[in-house]
């Protein structure tokens, strides 16, 4: 039947050592890490597949979604996810390192606002296995919604204003007209938003039009944004030899930050960079910054992505699950055959002078060159909006053209 969706154990020692918020906060670093190395990896596949256009994506979203897919699965189907996400949801130590980060990203310490929701939308008729309502609840504190999808639109119509409600507005058509029909059983579902206020906003009078570079090698004139002043900034190498440049831009908690990296040569393609992508690196480039006055030149950009998530999927080893012969669900009912019909995500972000409002429904060598004197981001450049007390990375994009 069709389908739509979309640590480690610590030891005791450490907890008797450190002391158990220690022990909490390794957990949840864990987690934060493994959500981002799976996040990425799909991101990775969605950009490649997208080239040279722009892509904005949620890493920690398409990995809240797939946590639930894996409780619902069983045999090879659950295997495939697990091998694909690194982990077990079901292991006791895993699902309490994710729900202490689920805490800590939603926390009020973090003054820039952040939400994320999961939900599980079932038929209403569909027998479930003994005891799936409960373990669902005791994993991601969030019970099983029923609904009828035999009523096709008033179905798509309630689980697209749960994402409307959970994402305040910015995302309004999760499931488009065709997205469900009546054999329809399942369907899995992350909002994520973020509001966050620069710490030291752009002045609206320094915003003026100047040339982008295209990697085509056309140019386009569009609105940047300027200013002078301290900024975190390091350059690494890749293992081919590019050069490239690494900015923090803080959200006004200091919590978050928007981390900016560009090859150094405009001619060098931003691939280089996002091919080589994960958690370490991006905790790499924090660890390594030194603290600098420049003068940031940042296009004002607004971005909107819709992704279909199955060959991305598929290519990081996960098919049983798209496939009416070879899915498993019995984890969730042994009465009917489902797979997975779909698989999607759509994120927005737009970024100003004022900060960045976004929202979703999913051994490098540092060089010792001289920095420059301007961070210019006049060519196709990286962006990502990580949790830093954690290391989670909730967006991240390629701008090819603002």
């Amino acid at each position: 039947m069709q389908m739509s969706p979309a640590l480690a154990c610590l030891t005791l020692g450490l907890a008797l050592v450190f002391g158990e918020g220690y022990a909490l906060y390794l957990q949840e670093s864990e987690a934060a890490r493994l959500a981002t190395d799976f996040g990425v990896k799909v991101f990775q596949q969605v950009a490649q597949a997208s080239k040279d256009h722009n892509v904005v994506f949620s890493p920690y979203g398409v990995t809240s979604v797939l946590a639930m897919l894996q409780l619902t699965t069983g045999g090879d189907t659950q295997q495939q996810i697990q091998e694909a996400m690194g982990f077990k949801i079901q292991d006791k130590s895993v699902a309490l390192a994710f729900r202490q980060l689920h805490k800590e990203l939603m926390g009020p310490w973090n003054k820039d606002e952040i939400t994320t929701t999961d939900a599980i939308f079932v038929q209403r008729d569909v027998k479930l296995v003994e005891g799936f309502m409960p373990h669902f609840f005791q994993l991601f504190r969030t019970t099983v919604k029923q609904v009828d999808f035999s009523e096709v639109e008033r179905a798509r119509y309630i689980i697209n204003d749960w994402v409307k409600r959970h994402t305040k507005g910015m995302i309004t058509d999760l499931l488009s007209k065709g997205a469900v029909d009546q054999l329809t059983r399942l369907v899995l579902v992350n909002a994520l938003y973020f509001n966050g206020q620069w710490k030291t906003p752009f002045p609206k009078s320094g915003t003026h039009h100047r040339l982008f570079h295209k990697l085509d090698g056309s140019t386009v004139s569009v609105p940047m944004m300027a200013q002078t002043n301290k900024f975190n900034y390091t350059e690494f190498t890749t293992p081919d030899g590019h050069y490239y440049d690494i900015l923090e831009l803080p959200y006004h908690g200091e919590t978050l930050s928007m981390f900016i990296a560009a090859p150094y040569e405009k001619k060098v393609p931003l691939s280089a960079l996002t091919n080589i992508l994960d958690a370490e690196l991006i905790s790499q480039w924090k660890g390594n910054m030194t603290r600098l006055t420049r003068l940031l030149v940042l296009p004002k950009f607004s971005l909107e992505t819709e992704i279909d998530l199955r060959r991305p999927l598929e290519n990081l080893g996960m098919t049983d699950m798209f496939s009416p012969h070879l899915a498993d669900f019995t984890s969730l009912s042994d009465q009917e055959l489902l797979y997975v019909s779909q698989a999607l995500q759509k994120v927005k972000i737009e970024v100003n002078e004022s900060g960045t409002v976004a929202s979703s429904s999913t051994a490098i060598l540092v060089s010792a060159r001289m920095a420059p004197e301007e961070i210019i981001m006049d060519r196709p450049f990286l962006v990502v909006v990580r949790h830093n007390p954690t290391g989670t990375v909730l967006f991240m994009g390629q701008v090819m053209e603002p």
